[in-house]
């Protein structure tokens, strides 16, 4: 029997090249302690510090990311907006989904967006004239589906879709899977509770306010070692001085119940005949 030749040191150089560097084995692998490069490109956040801890450097393309938020208004959309900008400027548009208020274009022009390509959906809407409760906990078919089909058109730069917690898994790897044909960021905006429910998502952050224009992040779930860090991402400033006020008393709040303290007593009526107003 004739024996069989030896291996190549090629082989052996190649083996050890693809152990060292797992992502030669295939794109989805990365070692654990390491950031996974993942299949697709990314589009920066427009955060530095940010892009330091996300895969790739950036937000992901043809992948879901969820951001979980304790309530609607956080600064969301301001950390958003540099990768929407982005996203427009190949004439594609964006498509938001069942957002908890009208934008307000003024906001949206002064961070960058151009509003003659942005397209709202807002299917909740007429569901919760009809069965208010029913459209608080749950996204009707009909949002999934366009979802679904804004995904895999090819033809969106961006998608933000605001679902509630209770989304079931199945209808998160149904868009997992229709992303993968989306070649722009698709973000997921959902309510602080979906953080113990399983998700496909492949990057999922929870967000905070920490001030009037500063967000607290926290990247729970990421191709890589888990993060313990919170980041501290100053946002442009686009609130009104009355408005900043209240965001400012918002924080000390949130601050004094994590600490626990006691919040701050009202302060005393105000004397008969005194005027109350303040100006902006």
């Amino acid at each position: 029997m004739t024996p069989s030749p030896d291996p190549s040191p090629d082989l052996f150089a190649d083996t050890a090249a693809s152990l060292a560097d797992p992502v030669q084995l295939h794109p989805a692998l990365w070692r654990a302690h390491q950031l996974g490069r993942g299949r697709s490109d990314t589009v920066a956040s427009g955060f530095a510090e940010l892009d330091v801890e996300l895969p790739g450097g950036g937000w992901p393309m043809r992948a879901l990311t969820e951001l979980l938020l304790p309530h609607p208004g956080v600064g969301e959309l301001r950390l958003l907006a540099p990768a929407l900008a982005a996203a427009q400027q190949n004439g594609r548009s964006l498509m938001w989904f069942d957002p908890p208020a009208l934008p307000c274009g003024w906001t949206l022009a002064t961070l960058g967006l151009d509003l003659r390509q942005l397209v709202v959906v807002r299917a909740r809407h007429g569901l919760a004239a009809r069965h208010p409760a029913r459209a608080r906990l749950q996204a009707p078919a009909d949002v999934l589906w366009a979802l679904e089909q804004a995904l895999c058109s090819g033809h969106v730069g961006a998608v933000l879709a605001w679902l509630p917690a209770s989304v079931q898994p199945q209808s998160l790897r149904r868009l997992q899977l229709a992303v993968q044909a989306h070649e722009g960021p698709a973000f997921l905006l959902r309510e602080a509770a979906a953080l113990a429910r399983p998700s496909a998502a492949p990057l999922r952050l929870a967000l905070s306010p920490s001030g009037p224009d500063t967000l607290a992040l926290q990247i729970v779930k990421r191709r890589g070692p888990p993060s313990a860090a919170t980041l501290q991402l100053a946002l442009a400033p686009t609130l009104s001085a009355p408005a900043r006020a209240r965001a400012e008393r918002a924080a000390e709040r949130a601050a004094e119940r994590a600490a626990g303290r006691v919040p701050r007593r009202a302060s005393p009526p105000t004397p008969s005949g005194a005027s109350t107003r303040t100006c902006a």
